[in-house]
């Protein structure tokens, strides 16, 4: 269950900020910019989730491995 919590809270913030950081880079500040944010949020937050939740073991995996063999080498 607290996988799924992160995942949830994890993939609003990431999907929240990207999605209105690439919706100014294409578009800018103009009159319909929160309605294009907030249909590129909600495109994007479900896809974020899901591939989130889905590669988040293979990624803790590697870091961990990444993080002994760093060690090793200080």
């Amino acid at each position: 269950m607290q996988r799924f919590i992160f995942t949830l809270i994890f993939s609003f913030c990431l999907s929240l900020l990207m999605s209105g950081w690439v919706t100014f880079i294409n578009l800018g500040i103009g009159s319909n910019f929160l309605s294009h944010w907030s249909v590129a949020f909600l495109n994007a937050w479900p896809a974020a989730f899901t591939i989130a939740y889905i590669l988040s073991p293979s990624v803790q995996k590697l870091s961990a491995t990444l993080t002994r063999r760093l060690s090793k080498d200080a």
